[in-house]
């Protein structure tokens, strides 16, 4: 029999409503019986207590918030009733609490692409990467015609990446487009890819070549524009070069420890800290501790719960760094005039999340319990295994696009309320719920609402484990099958 309520955590002075729930209707929660003064839907929370103006709302064990008001026992709790407790630049004290799970190597593998540097990707695809977005339509074109002369037989596919960057930008703008850019290149998912220039862009390709620094000259190829006669007919010799190279990888057996995955959330639901999160973190535990890689990230989104990683830091100065990247954040908004803490979304409160604190301690269970072994700013790449950290908006797109251009083969993206999109590298979507996965078929590629069902947290991990493996060793997912696949870069100044 599904669970219709459930209290997180013994601490908790709210339940979650699994399924909706009448007003009227009285339910016992640990003892505690709660007769219900509202009709709660699914994913929404009401009171275990009589709470007064100020009092701490509790859900996970923490404060989520308090009451803008007196709230009943039986009531629903919702934005329009607590606000958060959350406020401006904070000063922190290292306290560490390092877990080590303890979580056998099982020696698994996958069928993955072995560079020649050495990295291995889930993907064999040919890649077109414009410098600059005015040749965006030189770029579709070059694509669509090598698919047609090839079908994409020998790769996985033939993608190109249009953007509207390269030009008009100064400063960190420009050296963001940069990174991200060179990232996509040296990507272990790309077996090859041409770099398409203007020739009289801010993001000169000779400067480009410069600061990619080491390339395998027989995968990476440049054209610019403006100094060839024909670009269609100079731009395709170039593709057959690369697709003549591409064409010949093969898969073989590597181990789990190769594996790098990206977690992210979004449209997220007042389940989402109960299913989908926490499967994702058991998930990343076990992958640190077959010796693999996850990156959290959407730092605006650990508002609230940043402690909670600060005190999971190896050293004093991964702490101080998770200081920075948490501080430099609330400054960036506080420089635009804007308040820190405006968030969730209108969907998040649809879905029942109602704080920026209960959002954050709900997103942040994705990295699970393990320690943090290096925290990264925006455009860096991996260069510790293990749980990083990495520095990023909580925007879908340009979450992901950063978690892939770190060097994540894979992104694991939970959503209680589902989308369609993709970045450039699978984008594998997690329902939190099984009525969004029943729903949006074409969307969901794994069901964790099933915990809540008939599943217990074990199986559904062993599950999971299985189609992460099949996903890397070339099972496509919905983005992929439908072709979603785009970039967004993060632009935080002028266009001139």
């Amino acid at each position: 029999m599904q669970t219709k309520y459930l209290r997180i955590n013994p601490e908790d002075n709210v339940a979650v409503a699994i399924v909706t729930l009448a007003a009227g209707e009285s339910v016992n929660v640990d003892g505690n019986e709660v007769t219900l003064l509202h009709e709660i839907p699914a994913g929404h929370k009401f009171a275990l207590q009589d709470f007064a103006a100020k009092d701490f709302v509790v859900k996970y064990g923490y404060a989520i918030g308090h009451a803008r008001e007196a709230i009943a026992k039986g009531a629903l709790v919702n934005e329009k009733n607590i606000k958060t407790n959350l406020d401006g630049v904070l000063e922190y004290t290292y306290a560490p609490k390092l877990e080590f799970p303890e979580i056998a190597n099982r020696n698994l593998t996958f069928k993955g692409y072995r560079r020649k540097n050495g990295e291995v990707g889930v993907r064999n695809e040919i890649w077109v990467i414009p410098s600059v977005g005015c040749v965006n339509g030189t770029v579709n074109q070059l694509v669509e015609e090598l698919k047609k002369e090839t079908n994409c037989a020998g790769v996985d596919a033939i993608v190109g990446y249009p953007h509207n960057y390269g030009c008009s930008q100064l400063g960190d703008d420009h050296e963001n487009t940069r990174k991200i850019l060179r990232d996509m290149v040296m990507h272990p998912n790309c077996g090859a890819v041409l770099i398409v220039g203007l020739g009289c862009e801010n993001n000169q390709v000779s400067a480009f070549k410069e600061f990619l620094g080491d390339y395998d000259i027989e995968r990476v190829k440049f054209m610019e524009t403006q100094k060839v006669a024909d670009e269609f007919e100079t731009g395709m010799e170039l593709m057959r070069e690369l697709y003549a190279v591409a064409s010949k990888d093969v898969r073989t057996d590597v181990p789990l420890s190769e594996l790098k995955v990206g977690l992210k959330c979004g449209g997220s639901d007042g389940f989402s800290g109960i299913t989908a999160n926490p499967l994702l973190g058991v998930f990343s535990d076990f992958l640190v501790a077959q010796g693999g890689t996850s990156v959290l990230t959407e730092v605006p989104e650990m508002f609230g719960a940043e402690t909670i990683l600060m005190n999971r830091c190896e050293t004093t100065g991964l702490f101080d760094k998770t200081v920075h990247l948490i501080n430099d954040f609330k400054e960036y908004f506080i420089k635009n005039e804007q308040p820190i803490y405006e968030n969730p979304s209108p969907g998040n409160k649809a879905g029942g999340i109602s704080t920026l604190e209960e959002k954050s301690l709900g997103c942040t269970q994705k990295c699970g319990k393990s320690v943090v072994k290096d925290v990264l700013m925006y455009g860096d790449r991996i260069h510790t295994k293990g749980l990083n950290l990495l520095s990023a908006p909580g925007n879908d797109l340009v979450a992901a696009t950063a978690l892939a251009s770190s060097g994540c083969q894979i992104v694991l993206f939970t959503t209680g309320r589902g989308t369609p999109f993709g970045s450039y590298v699978p984008t594998m979507k997690i329902s939190t719920n099984s009525n969004l996965y029943n729903n949006k078929p074409g969307w969901i590629d794994f069901n964790a609402g099933v915990i809540l069902e008939n599943k217990t947290m074990e199986e559904t991990h062993e599950a999971f484990v299985e189609y992460i493996i099949k996903v890397a060793s070339g099972e496509l997912v919905n983005n992929e099958k439908k072709n979603y696949r785009e970039i967004a870069i993060w632009k935080m100044g002028v266009t001139l």
